[in-house]
């Protein structure tokens, strides 16, 4: 598959059949990852990834709005920063979760991206738990040191999403010559 095509063929895929994703796929996708872009080279994004379904699922209710589809998906894995390293540690893990989830088009797996960032558990309520907190609850073997960024949803799609639509057109690039 051609980089325009896995371009193409990446959406965001919220339906998956609930099949679980093999390691090998995770982790062929995971080591392209580790190949992105970071500022000043820090490298200050580690990658973790989940395959033990209960965990996974578990991670569905880290939000209460957004984050379902993680109790259908097929594995997680969550992107984590080291604000040490980097001060711009979220860029270097936004840079590395889209070069992740375009090399899981090129092994045949679906995607979406859960932003954890600084949000609640709960929408409409700033008391409630961090999502971060609760990831963290979930997977203690995070590293200490590392922020959660987000967590991806991976498996596969049980259907077939619609095509990209064309960009809108030559407004949405600017040239200066």
């Amino acid at each position: 598959m051609d980089f325009k095509e896995v371009v193409r063929k990446r959406r965001s895929t919220r339906r998956y059949t609930g099949k679980p994703v093999e390691l090998d796929k995770l982790r062929a996708a995971m080591e392209l990852a580790l190949l992105a872009p970071s500022s000043k080279n820090t490298r200050s994004t580690r990658l973790m990834a989940v395959t033990n379904l209960e965990k996974v699922h578990a991670l569905g209710r880290l939000r209460d709005w957004g984050s379902s589809l993680l109790e259908e998906a097929g594995a997680a894995i969550v992107v984590l920063g080291d604000e040490e390293a980097s001060p711009m540690w979220q860029t270097n893990a936004s840079i590395m979760a889209t070069v992740l989830q375009l090399a899981l088009v090129e092994q045949g797996l679906a995607s979406c991206w859960v932003h954890v960032g600084d949000y609640q558990t709960l929408k409409d309520d700033p008391e409630s738990q961090r999502s971060e907190d609760y990831v963290k609850e979930v997977l203690p073997e995070i590293p200490e040191g590392y922020r959660v960024w987000s967590v991806i949803s991976i498996g596969y799609a049980d259907y077939t999403p619609k095509p990209l639509p064309e960009y809108e057109g030559p407004e949405r690039i600017i040239v200066v010559e």
